[in-house]
């Protein structure tokens, strides 16, 4: 079930990259100073590669809000690509444009080329890059800037941190392990960390598979592009039950727990504690250190196609997981209390 719904399109070399967001109630103030702050922190990140220094991501709000605030019809982002200046016969939407330039057939291991090209029987492996490419989380970022935003209303927030970058878990170490790699023209993944604080009871189910919030969750953060894993709260191998879950107690009335092992979520349901959600970002398959590959035309062994790419971009990719974890919890909030403006949320939510 959906009740926070939205699509999003463009390409990674595109014109432009556009969301339509739909079943926000009225009355929500929309900053678009935080939206642009959230562009710019998943921009940020040591690693990144020269896309971010052309790129100075920001939305613009073409609907759906009227002096700052929503106006429970559906709201429309924009966030133009500035290097399609630099790609426009390229990525032409006219047929009088046709160029083979930038065009390839030497699949990428590790990307969608070889997949998608057979399941869309596409020959310029270019047409799968394009929207395949992680470009298009920028404006996920933006439709979970709008979430957040909901969220705030109620008084939950999130954050996120990077918590290893290859080998190396202590933080003092991350940015000399990214240059040893990118003196090696390799690249590197690592892993992440989302927090939520402040939910209700509640939110989640268990009567059906499809609306345990567990796996609504894991599937958003599974499907950001090289994530490979997906945990929520304590790896629980090697650990007996006994000292794994998480025991009540009462503290000046009120029942609370003596840990919180389950990562806030107990039958696939929140249960009031710290949402905590870690996931596995593998190593950017695009890199200077060309792999052996085949190409797609001739069928003859090559080396894999290169385009300009980050060496470590697990950062950026905690903050497009905060995104999604809040397009999640605002759908959930939304269907648990409903409301068609911001007014009556709040006092079905308070209740």
């Amino acid at each position: 079930m959906e009740k926070f719904r939205f699509l999003t399109s463009g390409e990674s070399h595109g014109k432009c990259l556009n969301a339509i967001i739909e079943g926000l109630p009225s009355g929500i103030e929309v900053d678009i100073d935080f939206i642009n702050n959230e562009l710019k922190r998943r921009q940020q990140g040591y690693g990144r590669g020269e896309r971010m220094n052309i790129e100075s991501d920001s939305a613009e709000i073409l609907s759906g809000v009227r002096f700052g605030k929503t106006i429970g019809s559906p709201i429309t982002l924009v966030i133009k690509n500035r290097d399609f200046e630099n790609w426009q016969k390229v990525m032409s939407t006219s047929p009088d444009d046709y160029t083979d330039d930038k065009s390839f057939s030497v699949y990428r291991p590790g990307h969608a080329d070889y997949a998608g090209s057979v399941k869309y029987n596409q020959k310029d492996l270019r047409n799968i890059l394009e929207r395949s490419s992680a470009r298009k989380t920028a404006i996920e970022v933006a439709v979970g800037a709008i979430a957040k935003l909901l969220l705030k209303q109620l008084n939950i927030q999130g954050y996120s941190e990077v918590t290893q970058i290859g080998s190396a878990c202590c933080p003092d170490k991350f940015h000399q392990e990214i240059d040893h790699a990118k003196e090696n023209g390799d690249s590197l993944g690592g892993k992440f960390v989302v927090v939520y604080k402040n939910l209700p009871v509640g939110l989640g189910s268990y009567v059906h598979w499809d609306r345990g919030i567990d796996g609504r969750l894991a599937q958003a953060i599974m499907s950001i592009p090289a994530v490979k894993s997906v945990e929520i709260g304590t790896n629980p191998l090697g650990i007996c039950g006994s000292e794994y879950h998480d025991e009540f107690s009462i503290e000046n009335g009120e029942i609370c727990r003596l840990s919180n092992h389950a990562g806030g979520i107990e039958g696939g349901m929140t249960n009031g504690q710290d949402l905590i959600i870690s996931a596995v970002m593998k190593p950017i398959p695009t890199m200077q250190k060309a792999l052996k590959s085949v190409d797609s035309k001739t069928c003859e062994a090559s080396e894999a196609h290169y385009e300009r790419s980050d060496v470590c971009a697990v950062e950026s990719c905690s903050v497009v997981a905060e995104s999604r974890v809040a397009w999640v919890l605002a759908n959930e909030i939304l269907l648990k209390y409903g409301g068609d403006n911001i007014e009556e949320l709040l006092k079905n939510y308070h209740k």
